[in-house]
Order: structure tokens, then sequence, then C-alpha cells
């Protein structure tokens, strides 16, 4: 199962979409680790929507759209 989501930040006043198919939690946490991109070194995202799929294509052309 994957999932497609949107994060926000009050610190950037952002929102973030991207999807998974690992453990959505896990996920959450790296974009708010000091990790290289745009949502590192944030540390303030917080879940607001998330979309569950069967399929990796689905979750990607979802994300896309």
């Amino acid at each position: 199962m994957c999932s497609v989501y949107i994060l926000y930040s009050t610190q950037l006043n952002k929102y973030y979409t991207g999807y998974t198919c690992d453990n959505l939690e896990k996920r959450i946490a790296k974009h708010n680790s000091n990790h290289k991109g745009f949502t590192g070194g944030i540390g303030d995202w917080e879940l607001v929507y998330t979309e569950k799929y069967a399929t990796q294509k689905e979750a990607m052309d979802r994300e896309r759209a």
C-alpha cells in the first residue's frame, strides 16, 4: 500500500506533496530531519492530508496531478 500525503510548514507557510510506499510516519520523520532537500532542516512539517493507493504507479500519478 502506498500513500500520497500533503505536509504543511508554519515556518515557511508552504505545503509539500509527496508519496511513499514505505512507512508514512518514518517518511515524515525524514522530512523533519536535517537531510538535504526542500524539506530538510525545517523541522516543523505536519501531516495535513493523506490518501492510500494500491500501487506505486497510482500514487505517483496522483502526486503529479
